[in-house]
């Protein structure tokens, strides 16, 4: 990934983007074939053709959101030096910078996990899981390090992943602040979160 702070807004393929609008428009379930297909400018049988089934549709919208969080992610923290702070800065960057470039797409994500069948709500939750590690990660090593203080460092953690998944619940182009200014006010509320110290502590 060249710069995981820009996202690629021709990335999702059409008829994807297509479902994302009716998700997040009437819901899943409020969701017709018949109106995916028109919204994608094919007919049912040529929707068909690509995939079999609107769950089909949304289990591969669902694998794109979180596939896209993780690499961003992972780029994130490779991305720089590697003491804990500043893993930890860029990944909540990283995650506040997504939930408001990428607002429809997280929030769909999140919203229809309830929609998904069995199989692929389990698939979604072993990549929720995986993707919480990272923060738990860097959290703990911030309070192993010094920078941290917090005394329940995956608790805090979760707390965290909590605020930067909720900015795309409120996040408007038009708002207030943009993404950036996301990343800048709602960092500092995380690092709070998390118990900052200000510096690394001598231990």
């Amino acid at each position: 990934m060249d710069d995981w702070r820009v996202p690629d807004p021709s990335s999702l393929p059409p008829i994807l983007e297509a479902a994302l609008e009716c998700f997040a428009r009437g819901g899943y379930h409020g969701t017709s074939t018949r109106e995916l297909a028109e919204a994608a400018g094919l007919s049912v049988p040529g929707l068909y053709h690509h995939y079999p089934s609107k769950q089909a549709i949304l289990v591969d919208l669902d694998r794109f959101a979180m596939n896209s969080l993780w690499s961003r992610s992972n780029a994130a923290l490779a991305d720089g030096p590697q003491d804990s702070l500043s893993r930890f800065d860029r990944l909540i960057e990283c995650l506040l910078l997504l939930h408001a470039q990428s607002a429809t797409l997280a929030f769909v994500a999140f919203s229809e996990i309830r929609s998904l069948e069995p199989e692929f709500r389990a698939e979604h939750i072993a990549s929720r899981d995986r993707q919480q590690s990272l923060l738990d990660e860097v959290v703990a090593d911030g309070v192993r390090d010094g920078y941290f203080s917090t005394p329940h460092p995956r608790d805090a953690a979760r707390a965290i992943t909590s605020i930067c998944m909720g900015v795309s619940q409120w996040f408007r182009p038009d708002g207030e602040l943009d993404p950036a200014g996301v990343a800048e006010r709602y960092g500092e509320i995380c690092r709070q979160a998390a118990g900052y110290v200000g510096r690394a502590s001598s231990r």
